[in-house]
């Protein structure tokens, strides 16, 4: 029973999907490294930087993306849709920062679970910027990405499918709404601090002009 032609097949197979597999893995790890610091930078107020960043990472996706379009085994494995998750979010973190208009699925160029997993991680990175701006009195700026938090969690409460499809969505959102509330009571007690604040300072002008 001569099975070496098929043996040969097969290794030179697996040898292509092997170096389909180095080609992206390595790709993915840069692109999801270059949005890790592009959201850092957003948080600085780098926003030239985090530019350069974010278009390093689409570069790093579009290289992983071409060396597994002939082998879907190797491109569905993952990382990629972990790469494109983290650029979505990169992304969705400078909007909300900005206050620019949302990026489409289309326009970041990513598919629909990881931009939504996208999505639901950059609610946690709202919060953490609607804390920097309590810490700087800025409560009103605060509300306003409270705001579009709310807008983002209103479009992933509405996925209701398996999480085979959504890459497990449900629990992104379930950490979402969370964080949500806590950045909402939060926001509460430092509207009534500052309206109080605000309160007594207007009755201290009154006493002192009456004077």
């Amino acid at each position: 029973m001569d099975l070496d032609p098929v043996s040969d097949e097969i290794r030179r197979r697996f040898d292509a999907r092997m170096q389909a597999r180095e080609r992206a893995l390595p790709a993915s790890r840069r692109a999801i490294r270059s949005c890790a610091n592009a959201i850092r930078a957003v948080h600085r107020g780098e926003l030239d930087v985090a530019h350069r960043l974010m278009d390093e990472a689409r570069v790093a996706l579009d290289e992983g993306q071409a060396a597994v379009r002939d082998h879907p085994d190797i491109a569905f494995a993952g990382y990629l849709q972990d790469a494109q998750k983290e650029y979505a979010e990169a992304r969705f973190t400078e909007a909300l920062v900005t206050g620019a208009a949302a990026p489409t699925p289309q326009e970041l160029g990513v598919e629909d679970a990881p931009y939504l997993n996208g999505i639901a991680e950059a609610i946690g990175e709202g919060r953490r910027h609607a804390l920097d701006l309590l810490r700087s009195g800025r409560v009103a700026d605060g509300e306003r990405i409270l705001s579009a938090m709310d807008d983002l969690y209103s479009v992933l409460v509405t996925m209701d499918y398996p999480d085979a499809i959504t890459g497990n969505l449900r629990r992104s959102t379930d950490v979402a709404r969370s964080l949500i509330e806590k950045t909402r009571g939060d926001l509460s007690v430092a509207r009534v601090s500052q309206d109080l604040h605000d309160a007594l300072d207007r009755h201290a002008r009154d006493v002192l002009g009456k004077e």
